[in-house]
């Protein structure tokens, strides 16, 4: 049982703390976007419970701490020095009272926090004093315990390969660990209630399109219905001269600015950048061409990252099942969600068919890294980088799309030659000077290259091992022998994608 002091902020909202941080950075910090705070890093917590990387790979922005940041996103709570909303702290019943070890404790529940209970845990340089840089031990035992309460019985067992199947001691804790239930059940933060728009923040829309003008022009309407309008729209389109109706845009239909420019380089990560060097907003709302929208979209965007004093979020991205779907389809499918819809916290993802990001922290990151153009994974890269110049990028539940996903069209046009040989083939430009010949990497370099870029160099060879681990095992035993035949090839695939990512490493971020 953790004994907290209160702290009542200059809202009227009570605070827990353990330790003796500073109130008066405590008191700003409870006015933003955070839900729990912390100086771990200075404690000998940062990256604590590295064995996370086993169930975690690459797949969670936060497996491994940040770098050279005052204050970031990370889960790795000392329980001797924290502070948490007392909101926060009741909704989630506190510490796991199964769990015997205190530090132990606070890594599961900073763990459950931001991964399943829409919570946002922000490490804060000067918070509280530094201290001795160790920690209590975490055994094997405990270690079971943590995966046993949190994950499948196969992320335990993929543990126990990795730390060495030979040792007698991990299967017999893995045992003892089975004693407890696994958790299916998580308890939500509720969302703050959102506050009206304060002031007249400007808006711009992004909407980068290829051979889907109809598309486009729907989304267009969407726009032109919503309660809070945008100031300005910016449609980059690459439908070919050929392909391409010239006089289905007209400025002139819109009560807000709208800017066409056709597009003459090629890739969808070069149309945003060219998109935001036109944008004069204070936000930038980025859209797929692909997508509806509701009245309140933009609306609703802007009053969450008011409301949380934040500066980027990403927005609830709903797959249709059809292109003919609308706007009231996205309602049932919302209806569907139930209760689960309302957290917000940090986003496990981010979508550029659906985000809102301040202009200031577009430009500091100079817009999208073109290397991913014919390839993967420029969302992440861009919601990662968000997060690693120190932001917590937020989940919005309350700003949703349909995303229609239609089978023709959009920048996947050029990006779908990528699997073909030959001379039919076009060149992607991750290839630069070294075309794709006989060997088709896989998977996508640029994927490889997402993972090289923003990950250690132990979440890459995880990933790399749990690869091939699944290749061989997941799926019917009756493919083994079928894909130990094909594992070479693989492989060389692999390899190949390696080479590619590689390359796009020793080039560097690239925006123009």
């Amino acid at each position: 049982m953790i004994s907290f002091i209160s702290y009542t902020n200059s809202r009227g909202e009570v605070i827990y703390y353990t330790g003796s941080p500073d109130l008066n950075k405590l008191e700003q910090l409870s006015l933003g976007a955070g839900d729990l705070w912390h100086s771990s890093f200075e404690q000998g917590y940062k990256n604590a419970f590295p064995e996370i990387v086993y169930f975690a790979v690459v797949f969670f922005w936060y497996v491994n701490d940040f770098d050279a940041l005052d204050e970031c996103v990370s889960w790795r709570i000392n329980p001797n020095a924290f502070a948490i909303r007392k909101s926060a702290w009741d909704a989630l019943k506190g510490f796991d009272a199964e769990i015997t070890n205190p530090t132990l404790q606070a890594l599961d529940f900073g763990y459950n926090f931001i991964k399943n209970s829409g919570g946002v845990p922000l490490y804060v340089r000067g918070l509280y004093e530094a201290s001795a840089l160790t920690i209590p031990s975490i055994s094997s035992y405990d270690r079971h315990v943590f995966f046993r309460k949190n994950f499948k019985l196969e992320h335990a067992i993929y543990m126990i390969f990795r730390e060495g199947f030979w040792k007698i001691s991990e299967w017999v804790n893995l045992m003892k660990a089975r004693k407890f239930s696994f958790r299916n059940q998580y308890s939500l933060i509720p969302p703050r209630p959102l506050e009206v728009i304060q002031g007249q923040p400007k808006v711009s829309y992004i909407i980068p399109t290829m051979l889907r003008q109809d598309f486009t022009l729907m989304l267009l309407e969407d726009l032109k219905k919503q309660t809070y309008l945008p100031a300005q729209v910016v449609v980059v389109d690459a439908t070919p001269e050929d392909q391409r109706d010239v006089s289905l845009y007209l400025p002139e239909n819109y009560p807000f600015e709208v800017v066409f420019k056709w597009q003459t380089t090629q890739g969808s990560c070069r149309a945003r950048n060219e998109a935001i060097a036109l944008c004069t907003g204070d936000y930038i709302v980025f859209g797929d061409d692909d997508i509806r929208i509701p009245t309140d979209f933009i609306e609703n965007h802007i009053r969450l990252l008011q409301t949380y004093k934040a500066s980027a979020c990403n927005g609830l991205d709903i797959r249709a099942d059809h292109q003919q779907q609308t706007l009231l389809d996205l309602e049932n499918k919302l209806e569907q969600l139930g209760a689960g819809r309302w957290k917000v916290g940090s986003t496990p993802n981010f979508s550029n068919a659906n985000s809102c990001v301040a202009t200031h922290y577009v430009q500091q990151l100079k817009g999208n890294d073109i290397n991913y153009d014919g390839g993967y994974g420029e969302d992440t890269d861009f919601g990662l980088s968000l997060v690693k110049l120190g932001l917590p990028v937020l989940f919005n539940p309350f700003s949703a799309n349909l995303h229609l996903k239609p089978p023709a069209g959009g920048y996947r046009f050029w990006g779908s030659q990528a699997k073909l040989k030959g001379k039919k083939r076009k060149i992607q430009p991750w290839e630069l000077d070294t075309p794709v010949k006989h060997i088709v990497p896989v998977p996508s370099p640029t994927i490889l290259y997402m993972i090289h870029k923003h990950f250690s160099s132990r979440a890459v060879k995880e990933y790399t091992i749990k690869y091939f681990v699944l290749h061989l095992f997941k799926g019917k035993l009756t493919a083994l022998p079928l894909k130990l035949i094909r594992l070479p090839y693989k492989i060389l695939q692999y390899k190949k994608a390696v080479f590619y990512a590689k390359q796009l490493i020793a080039l560097g971020k690239r925006t123009i």
